[in-house]
């Protein structure tokens, strides 16, 4: 389980890092993650020396090649669940900026995992213009281990029409609903304010 969701989070930064450097209106997310995600690995391949010598130097590479399109304020809600409609604005906006550090520091540990997978890519296919949503497949092969396959839940947003990845299942498995289950619980037993204090700790 522990080197699921290692995986998980892993592809989670793979297919946002593509959003952040070519999403554009008249882009697919098909296109989006082969181009991009390819331009993501190679950048971390070569500077495998730099980040040995380094480690703080991935946090800089999620900064710039992948925050600047993770709909992290999206995805806080979806893990709040039951509890968004319960908070204050000032709650929403703490947690909101605890859950984006977290981010970054998760991203930055997985990625330190990449030692060029094989990344295969769905074909395009071709969307109508109303479709505000879409599943994007992906299969990650490794030299003797089991093929994984990873389907990308993506929105576009509706102001700049750009694609952005929210979640992804990984052999059955929600990114996003194992957090929102994880979240809830603590949630309902400590409160929001504390759970927020607990995640700008380990976010450090």
């Amino acid at each position: 389980m522990k080197k699921l969701l290692i995986l998980i989070v892993l592809l989670t930064g793979f297919i946002q890092s593509s959003l952040a450097i070519e999403a554009t209106p008249s882009v697919s997310p098909y296109k989006v993650i082969e181009v991009t995600g390819n331009k993501l690995f190679a950048k971390i391949a070569n500077n495998q020396e730099a980040l040995k010598k380094f480690p703080d130097l991935m946090r800089d590479i999620v900064e710039e090649e992948l925050m600047p399109s993770v709909d992290y304020q999206y995805a806080s809600f979806k893990i709040l669940g039951k509890h968004l409609n319960k908070t204050t604005a000032e709650q929403r906006v703490k947690f909101i900026t605890a859950m984006r550090a977290y981010l970054v520091r998760t991203y930055a540990n997985a990625l330190a995992q990449y030692h060029n997978q094989k990344v295969l890519f769905e074909p395009e296919v071709v969307l109508k213009d109303n479709v505000k949503s879409a599943s994007v497949d992906v299969k990650i092969v490794d030299t003797g281990k089991p093929d994984i396959n990873i389907t990308f839940q993506m929105r576009k947003d509706s102001k700049s029409q750009e694609w952005k990845a929210y979640d992804m299942i990984v052999e059955g498995i929600s990114l996003i609903s194992t957090k929102q289950s994880e979240f809830n619980r603590k949630i309902s037993d400590l409160g929001l304010d504390q759970v927020t204090v607990e995640l700008a700790s380990i976010a450090k």
